[in-house]
């Protein structure tokens, strides 16, 4: 009976597919920052900071650059909401599954860039990716989260820490711990990749693939058997 009562969650709302692509974030991450112009590209918080700081200071130069990083993830974010619509109407695979299959030919693109090539190419390519992938998958398992960055994750698990411990609340328990994951999978991430920048340099972004290429089969099997009469089921949060 416990299990006949259990809640159903999509493949692609699953805990594995959140832990698998936010070590992905993790590693887009120091990716970025280690060997392609010292940014980070996860979100966009920052940017909009030197954004309203280059226009206090009449730096219009320098408020156009940055109106381009932050249009790409605009333009991610607009995307994603519209092929997800579109794709919908095929019946053949998620977007969702698609994503993580389009991240796989871009990591290899950006592993392929020489290094010679200008940073913002990769940089408006990321922020590009990491805005759809922000928007696209929300919820592990009916818990609001996000794959590309930790700020929420770390609010998040002070917050249902102390609420499990002091209130007892078995939901809170379960979130905090879940929150904590997401940051320790994020720091893993980002730890393998700066490893794999100080030996490889911008080659080290093919290390992103073997863990997209993993996530991608599995949501495809999951799309084409298992959940081939759900594809019309829309994910929590969406």
């Amino acid at each position: 009976m416990k299990e006949e009562n259990k809640e159903f969650f999509l493949e692609c709302e699953k805990h594995w597919v959140f832990w698998s692509l936010i070590v992905v974030g993790g590693f887009y991450g120091a990716y970025a920052f280690c060997v392609r112009g010292g940014v980070f590209c996860n979100a966009q918080t920052a940017n909009v900071v030197l954004l309203s700081m280059a226009i206090g200071s009449h730096d219009w130069e320098r408020a156009l650059y940055l109106l381009v990083p932050i249009s790409a993830y605009l333009g991610g974010a607009v995307l994603s909401e519209i092929l997800g619509k579109k794709v919908k109407q095929f019946r053949r695979l998620r977007w969702d599954t698609i994503l993580v299959g389009l991240e796989i030919p871009m990591c290899i693109f950006l592993g392929l860039l020489p290094a010679s090539m200008p940073d913002q190419i990769c940089q408006v390519t990321l922020n590009f990716v990491c805005s759809m992938q922000f928007n696209t998958f929300r919820q592990n398992e009916g818990i609001p989260m996000a794959t590309t960055f930790v700020t929420n994750h770390i609010r998040q698990t002070g917050s249902n820490l102390v609420k499990a411990v002091r209130d007892r609340d078995e939901r809170a328990s379960l979130r905090w711990k879940m929150h904590f994951s997401m940051i320790l999978f994020f720091l893993g991430g980002g730890i393998i990749s700066t490893i794999l920048c100080n030996g490889f340099g911008v080659r080290a972004i093919f290390g992103a693939v073997p863990i997209l290429l993993y996530t991608f089969v599995r949501l495809c099997i999951a799309d084409r058997t298992y959940e081939r009469g759900l594809l019309d089921r829309v994910p929590r949060g969406h």
